[in-house]
C-alpha cells in the first residue's frame, strides 16, 4: 500500500452486526487502519446470512479468548526428530489471545454480498433484509 501497488482490500466476515461493525480474525482491523491510513477502499466479502440484525454493534460480539499457550510457546522438532515445547516469551510472561477483533464500520467502504455491495450503515443493512 505505501508504494501504491494496491487498488483495493477484501476481507471476509465471521459476524457483521447491525450497525455494521465487524468481527473476523486479528489483524484485520489492522488491515482496516492501514487501508484507511492509504486511501484505499476496504471491503468486506461475506454472504447475507453473516449478518446479525439482534446484535446492534460490534461491542455486543462476544470474543472468543484461546489459550494463552498458543501464544506464548513453539511446539516442534529439534535436530533430533524428537518434539519439544519451548517457551518463547519472557519468564513470567502471560498473554491475552482473542480469536477475533472487531472492526469499526466506519473503516469499511462497504459490503460485498451475494445481493450486491451495500453501505456499512444499519438503513442499508436493514434495506438487504426487507422483501
Amino acid at each position: 500500500m505505501s508504494k501504491n501497488e494496491i487498488d483495493i482490500m477484501i476481507v471476509g466476515a465471521d459476524r457483521i452486526a447491525a450497525n455494521g461493525d465487524t468481527a473476523n480474525k486479528i489483524g484485520t482491523l489492522e488491515k482496516a487502519i492501514t487501508a484507511k491510513y492509504y486511501g484505499v477502499p476496504f471491503y468486506i466479502a461475506a454472504p447475507s446470512s453473516t449478518f446479525d440484525l439482534d446484535t446492534p454493534t460490534g461491542n455486543e460480539i462476544t470474543i472468543e479468548e484461546r489459550d494463552e499457550e498458543e501464544v506464548l510457546y513453539c511446539y516442534g522438532k529439534n535436530k533430533k526428530g524428537e518434539k519439544e515445547t519451548l517457551f518463547i516469551s519472557s519468564p513470567g510472561s502471560s498473554a491475552k489471545n482473542p480469536a477475533f477483533d472487531v472492526t469499526p464500520a466506519e473503516l469499511i467502504t462497504g459490503f460485498i454480498t451475494e445481493k450486491g455491495i451495500i453501505k456499512p450503515n444499519n438503513e442499508a443493512i436493514k434495506k438487504l433484509f426487507k422483501k
